[in-house]
């Protein structure tokens, strides 16, 4: 028989179908990606993307380097204001700034491939685009994700991040947001507490937790919090960026293992709002079906103890 699972504070339900479980070796799968003969985000080729808006150097060239998406789902174009024609009929220009994060000058690797204080340096210039892109007028929110894999989709193989900003605030957010209020303190907090003796949880060092959590929605989901309560990475520490880079590189070289699409993204507290930041960890495997689109609900088919069992194996 199967397990349903419940969210920590959404309500947001996940059915196990547990006979459907397998191996983790099973769920190995094979990327079929187009390798573009030229690669826009490669080292001398920086002509062939929009101009650059900075970089970290390296050795008299660039290490890190970000520039806006040629081909943009918002910008910065009109207003942001939403107008209703009536209470059913409301419209707006898809207004904020989308760019893209080239994460290094090596074509050949990934995320997981980069040493720690590498990522750490990717987590700083989130944590400066964030802060630079929220001060922009109409401008309520700043989206960091990043998609891995064909599964996932990803277009170009050359590793990067995707951040852009937004005149609304999603909704994914806010549902945290509004539930954190049915709570004298930060749920979350807890949560970690929680966690940290749980047969879930994936790792833990001296400022950062990662865990597969209660209600994974998908094969080997993972979240990772900062100990401390932060809204938002831009509030980090030095040694609190470093651990959870520690702790984002152990879980994707285990994707890696299973040649594993798959998408993470930053969540933060919006302005004037509470929510303890953390990075959603989202491996794609399973497409959703007719069950879950016609009810909401997600079926997954490994529990999150085992998930958790195989980013702790060696």
């Amino acid at each position: 028989m199967g397990v349903l699972r419940k969210d920590y504070i959404l309500e947001r339900w996940v059915y196990y179908a547990t006979e459907r479980k397998k191996r983790p070796r099973e769920f190995k799968k094979e990327q079929h990606i187009a390798e573009e003969k030229i690669c826009l985000f490669c080292p001398g080729n920086e002509n062939l993307t929009p101009k650059e808006i900075g970089r970290v150097e390296y050795k008299n060239s660039w290490k890190i380097r970000w520039f806006p998406n040629k081909f943009p789902i918002v910008e910065l174009k009109g207003k942001p204001k939403i107008n209703a024609k009536n209470k059913f009929l409301r419209e707006g220009k898809t207004f904020g700034e989308h760019e893209i994060i080239a994460e290094t000058n090596d074509h050949k690797k990934q995320l997981s491939d980069l040493s720690v204080e590498h990522i750490k340096e990717i987590f700083d210039v989130y944590s400066l685009r964030i802060k630079t892109l929220s001060k922009l007028k109409g401008i309520k929110y700043v989206t960091v994700f990043k998609n891995q894999g064909s599964l996932a989709g990803t277009s170009l193989i050359h590793a990067h991040t995707q951040i852009a900003s937004m005149s609304l605030l999603p909704d994914d957010v806010m549902n945290k947001v509004n539930a954190i209020k049915k709570f004298r303190k930060c749920p979350y907090c807890n949560i970690i507490k929680l966690e940290s003796k749980s047969k879930r949880k994936i790792i833990e060092n001296k400022t950062s937790i990662a865990f597969c959590p209660y209600a994974s929605r998908f094969n080997f989901e993972a979240w990772i919090f900062p100990k401390r309560h932060v809204k938002n990475i831009t509030a980090m520490h030095n040694d609190e960026l470093y651990d959870m880079a520690s702790a984002l590189k152990k879980i994707l070289l285990k994707l890696k293992k299973l040649n594993a699409s798959y998408n993470f993204f930053l969540h933060y507290a919006p302005q004037q709002t509470d929510l303890h930041f953390h990075i959603e960890v989202t491996p794609r495997f399973e497409k959703w079906g007719g069950f879950e689109l016609s009810t909401g609900a997600i079926v997954n088919s490994i529990m999150p103890e085992d998930a958790a069992r195989f980013y702790r194996s060696r």
